[in-house]
């Protein structure tokens, strides 16, 4: 197995893939938490476009999915802090951006690997380039996460008490959509279009089923995506399967697994504890 990583393909692949996971893990805590698993989806196929638009032109398929999915994240953060209740919206979003794609993919159906590498990923086909933009967009993401973390949570948790004490939950819920934008068109690459959903919201919903503070659960989301993923690849190399179907199986399989382990480890008389929010702002103090 070792002697696979002095293929570069195979480097590429292990790097890409563990950015991607990291970076999944940790917006997609906050996809689940603020329910927004639809719009996930939603930019997936608005990715497709992009990517079937680059396939047109001729040029990278991640630039082309970058740009259509930020330029759709900011129409839907025109919604607010309310897109959760904004499915018809959404999903004319969707399904125009899906239609585009179809004419897209109609056009350059002479070439089916890239209708399949665009439907159901193509890490192994990841290049230095695609390293390199995987990377940096990995880093900014994780970075501007990291400045707008205690805000974001609270405004995730309690948008109405946030906006009362004066976070900005507008310009939050824009800049978040951008980073969903751009952690859907990285995990594309890695598991396509049908199936970014299992990568980007599975193991964060499998976390919140063990873990109940931010931190603990956003660490368990990390290390399910991450475990999947490099998990998928080496499966991958030894068996006779696409890395996307391991990869997908392996997040199916922790999801199920920690539906057992919450009802074997917090049984009915469980009590919930307190509102995570009041562990990143403290209640104000009562006046009377």
């Amino acid at each position: 197995m070792l002697d696979l990583f002095q293929h570069d393909f195979v480097r590429n692949a292990f790097l890409a893939g563990g950015v991607v996971a990291i970076v999944s893990g940790l917006v997609g805590y906050f996809v689940v938490l603020r329910g927004q698993a639809f719009a996930s989806e939603a930019l997936s196929h608005v990715g497709f476009t992009g990517a079937t638009a680059a396939a047109l032109l001729g040029i990278n398929s991640l630039e082309g999915m970058l740009f259509f999915t930020l330029l759709a994240a900011l129409g839907m953060g025109l919604l607010g802090k309310r897109l959760r209740n904004r499915d018809v919206e959404v999903g004319m979003i969707l399904t125009f951006m899906l239609g585009l794609g179809v004419l897209f993919l109609s056009i350059i159906t002479q070439n089916a690997t890239t209708a399949v590498n665009i439907l159901f990923g193509s890490i192994l086909s990841v290049t230095h380039t695609d390293v390199l933009v995987t990377i940096g967009a990995g880093l900014a993401t994780i970075i501007l996460l990291a400045c707008l973390f205690r805000p974001l949570l609270f405004a995730s948790f309690d948008p109405d008490i946030a906006e009362a004490r004066g976070v900005p939950s507008q310009g939050l819920s824009v800049l978040f959509l951008l980073l969903l934008a751009i952690s859907v068109s990285e995990a594309m690459k890695v598991v396509g279009v049908l199936l970014v959903f299992a990568l980007l919201v599975v193991p964060a919903a499998a976390a919140e089923h063990l873990a109940h503070r931010p931190f603990s659960a956003i660490l368990l989301s990390v290390s399910i995506s991450l475990v999947s993923c490099w998990g998928g690849l080496v499966l991958a190399f030894v068996g006779h399967w696409p890395a996307s179907f391991y990869i997908v199986s392996l997040t199916s399989i922790f999801y199920f697994v920690s539906l057992g382990l919450r009802a074997i480890l917090f049984p009915r008389r469980y009590k919930e504890p307190s509102h995570p929010s009041r562990e990143v702002f403290p209640e104000a103090p009562n006046p009377g």
